[in-house]
């Protein structure tokens, strides 16, 4: 019984050390040379395009979440480069009318989707 306990709780243990990486790694995973990493590397479909025609303007609640802040100057050209490096994720922006140059910023949500904000 004592081996079935000790072995229940080293599991457990284990369990909590994995979360503990897992969301470790998805604070990074937006950081400029996180997303950056990303968008080089993305093969998905899973994306969405949100447009904000005065970004600059806009209050917090407009443009939502605190991480989807506006990236400096040299970020969103950062950005702008991982994604012109990856051709697949160039094309499928261009199918849904979208121009890289116009892409302010992007974010990753923890299920590997990203969305795309557009000025």
């Amino acid at each position: 019984m004592n081996r079935v306990a000790t072995i229940a709780i080293v599991s457990a243990f284990s369990s909590l050390a994995l979360a503990g990486v897992s969301r470790a790694e998805s604070f990074g995973m937006n950081s400029p040379s996180g997303i950056e990493q990303t968008l080089r590397n993305f093969r998905g479909n899973d994306f969405t395009v949100k447009h904000f025609y005065n970004w600059h303007d806009a209050s917090p609640e407009e443009y939502g979440p605190r991480s989807a802040a506006p990236r400096s100057a040299q970020d969103v050209r950062q950005i702008q480069a991982s994604i012109d490096a990856n051709k697949m994720l160039t094309r499928k922006l261009g199918n849904d009318g979208v121009n890289v140059r116009n892409v302010i910023n992007a974010e990753q949500a923890a299920d590997g989707s990203i969305t795309f904000y557009t000025d």
